[in-house]
């Protein structure tokens, strides 16, 4: 057993960035608004209830219920090389709800410690011990770990038929190493992803500040009680970014390229790579297909900036109608003087793409009758 398994982030070389026309002579505005903490631990905070039989969290994980009237979005800026840009002022963003402008209402950008919850899929399926897919799951689980600052709270969460919490938010790595080191031999063959996420974002949702899920999964799910279909809009509405590491790639190229995947297992495998790109993308994730154990730390300082440097925008919305519809939500950088597009250019003059992260959208409360 690995137990001492790190990797160390790779040296990545970050174009020096600027933004036309106003962004080069302007820094981050932190007197603009209030800007939204990052959660901090506390002993007296009550159990939320489960919503369905699965373990609740521990009393001393901090939720707390936020205002349901107001939408909060977190919004990546990143270049073609996946490095953020940061320091954009608030009035750039522009945000639609359904096509119609909204106001923003709080804007941050701060360099703040995040909270992760990793949640790892660990079932006799693939994971058996010694076997290839047991020693990725445990290289992603502890290089994650180990790229996390001092002052980051993570928890761990592993699943098979059901979901166990194995450690609480701490920033003590000792009680993260000893939750990752339960990870020797998996019992049962079922992975029922869609319960463990949908359970996970569920009580991620009333946690504040910079909030994540780091998803380690084959992306098959076997038993789950939720389908598919639910389970994205759990997703959508939870306003969590999952990030997740599809395990397996190589190993299923190895396999399907001497004829041991029949057409069934290779359109599951399909099936479950494009379940994980539209949880993510649908959250306001990234998801990423490691071929080579070369590209974790590169994945996990990519998935790290991406927290830290992220904006985090609110609004009320305009439409205040109680209906349960789904929203759509777009956010575009604007010149403020123009109204066109903003552009990003490197040091030299030259145009950088650009793309934008953030959640497609939510569904809006229902009135109760």
């Amino acid at each position: 057993m690995h137990t001492n398994m790190r990797f160390t982030a790779l040296a990545m070389l970050c174009c020096a960035i600027l933004i036309q026309p106003v962004i080069a002579q302007e820094g981050p505005k932190h007197e603009q608004t209030e800007t939204v903490s990052p959660p901090k631990p506390k002993e007296d905070t009550p159990k939320k209830k489960a919503r369905r039989d699965t373990p609740p969290l521990p009393a001393d994980v901090p939720t707390f219920r936020a205002d349901t009237s107001l939408v909060m979005v977190d919004v990546s800026v990143l270049d073609k090389h996946g490095n953020p840009v940061p320091n954009i002022p608030q009035e750039y963003f522009r945000i639609t709800e359904d096509g119609v402008p909204q106001e923003v209402r709080t804007f941050a950008q701060t360099e703040a410690p995040i909270t992760v919850c990793l949640v790892i899929e660990f079932s006799n399926r693939f994971q058996q011990l010694w076997s290839e897919t047991w020693h990725q799951t445990l290289e992603a689980a502890y290089g994650f770990v180990g790229a996390l600052r001092e002052d980051d709270l993570v928890a761990v969460v592993a699943y098979d038929m059901q979901s166990e919490i194995l450690s609480d938010f701490t920033t003590d790595r000792s009680q993260t190493h000893e939750a990752l080191q339960r990870l020797r031999a998996a019992t049962f063959s079922e992975a029922n992803l869609f319960d463990a996420l949908a359970d996970t974002v569920d009580r991620l949702s009333d946690i504040e500040g910079r909030k994540a899920v780091v998803l380690i999964s084959s992306g098959i799910d076997t038993f789950s009680k939720l389908t598919f279909d639910k389970t994205r809009k759990i997703v959508q509405n939870a306003g969590v970014p999952i990030y997740a590491i599809g395990l397996m790639q190589a190993l299923r190229e190895w396999y399907d390229a001497r004829g041991y995947l029949d057409s069934i297992a290779r359109l599951d495998f399909l099936q479950a790579d494009n379940q994980l790109r539209t949880f993510t993308k649908e959250s306001g994730g990234v998801a990423f297909f490691p071929r080579f154990y070369g590209e974790f730390s590169g994945i996990f300082k990519q998935i790290l900036q991406s927290l830290r440097t992220q904006y985090l925008v609110s609004y009320t919305p305009t439409n205040t109608a109680k209906d349960g519809k789904f929203r759509k939500i777009q956010v575009r950088l604007i010149d403020p003087a123009t109204g066109r597009d903003i552009k990003v250019v490197d040091e030299k003059g030259k145009d950088v793409k650009y793309k934008i992260i953030a959640r497609p959208g939510y569904n809006a409360p229902r009135e109760v009758e």
